[in-house]
């Protein structure tokens, strides 16, 4: 599992001291809703300063360079492609933006976690199960746009917020969804499993 590194250049090369850091990561699919990203980020840049990361690749990316050029924010949205060093970029972001309508389960959400950033998401799938509204981030129902450009903004402006979700995040990450956890909860599983059929016969 990731955990939180810190690189001051990598994080001025994307943005000035004075300016917040938002990503997005995902396949570009349309479940993902990378127009809302967009929308989302377009609100925040009217309030303060802010760059937008979105990382991946996918059918959606003309459509989301389009909405971006549309509202004049070109320049602060920061289209980077597939990368490698995903690690790296969730450590200089203060905010995942996830306001997917499907997600099975919230990999990216855990990740970021696991690197203390503080996740804006929707309230599907197997995100809530992941997240903690108000303590990990903040969860809203689909297409919420203006709400969730309003939790970022929260998060953005208040340094303190910020970093207890951070710390709260990663904790979470680490105590519930490490490997060892999941292993052992897998085989819990299986054992109960087992036992089902064998009562069965």
């Amino acid at each position: 599992m990731y955990g939180r590194s810190t690189d001051a250049n990598l994080r001025r090369k994307f943005a000035a001291p004075d300016e917040g850091i938002l990503i997005h990561i995902s396949n570009f699919r349309p479940v993902k809703r990378v127009e809302d990203v967009i929308e989302i980020f377009s609100m925040v840049r009217k309030k303060t300063k802010a760059k937008l990361l979105m990382v991946g690749d996918g059918p959606e990316r003309p459509k989301a360079e389009w909405v971006a050029n549309t509202h004049g924010i070109a320049d602060d949205v920061l289209f980077l492609g597939k990368q490698n060093n995903m690690n790296e970029l969730l450590s200089i972001s203060d905010v995942l933006l996830l306001p997917s309508e499907l997600e099975s389960f919230g990999l990216v959400a855990l990740e970021a976690m696991a690197c203390e950033v503080p996740v804006i998401a929707t309230r599907v799938g197997g995100i809530p199960e992941v997240v903690r509204d108000g303590t990990d981030g903040f969860l809203y129902e689909l297409g919420a746009v203006a709400l969730m450009a309003e939790g970022c903004l929260r998060i953005l402006g208040d340094p303190h917020l910020r970093a207890s979700m951070g710390e709260s995040a990663r904790d979470r990450a680490h105590r519930e969804f490490c490997s060892s956890k999941i292993v052992q909860q897998y085989e819990a599983l299986y054992v109960a499993t087992v036992q089902q059929a064998s009562k069965r016969r």
